[in-house]
């Protein structure tokens, strides 16, 4: 279950994302600014580390993937994945560090996918209620054994066979199931 805060947060998701996947040699050449589709998140067993895919678009078309990891305190195993530090006006400094890189979202990945979870439910609370946010980004782990690396899609193809050990997503404007992840 993962507990969203109202904060304020700087940098915005989009901007970090607007920084980011630019200059990444997995993404192709952007004919705009990004703007967010949704996400979707996973828990950490241990509670430690936020867990969180974003869906970003150029408006062309293009469908990029970006997993995070939020975590309180810097990792030194994890320099080089290191995205940028954020400040949350409810959690204070966070490190984010590029998801696929970070061996927590790896564990919560892998074992969506063997076990044909679903993502993290999402609670918040409005006006001192607690209630569950519907996902912007649907998920569904396929329930096949993960026995090789997972592998990220970082641009998605609506065309992609779901074969094997994956992980799938739908969201607005795209309700036949998207490859996110697979092995």
């Amino acid at each position: 279950m993962a507990l969203l805060h109202r904060a304020t947060i700087t940098p915005t998701k989009l901007e970090l994302l607007q920084a980011w996947v630019p200059q990444q040699d997995w993404c192709p050449p952007l004919a705009g600014p990004l703007s967010m589709i949704g996400g979707y998140r996973f828990d950490d067993p241990e509670d430690e580390v936020g867990i969180e895919t974003l869906l970003a678009t150029d408006g062309t078309g293009l469908v990029v993937q970006v997993p995070l990891t939020y975590r309180g305190a810097p990792v030194e195993e994890l320099e080089d994945a290191l995205v940028t530090t954020m400040q949350h006006s409810a959690l204070g400094e966070r490190w984010i560090y590029d998801g696929t890189q970070d061996p927590v979202l790896l564990e919560a990945f892998a074992a969506a996918i063997e076990e044909g979870q679903a993502g993290a439910i999402e609670i918040i609370e409005v006006d001192g209620m607690i209630q569950t946010r519907e996902p912007s980004v649907v998920v569904a782990g396929s329930g096949d054994p993960v026995d090789e690396p997972l592998r990220f899609h970082h641009v998605l193809e609506a065309e992609q066979p779901a074969d094997g050990a994956v992980l799938t997503g739908t969201w607005d404007g795209q309700d036949e199931p998207v490859v996110l992840v697979s092995t």
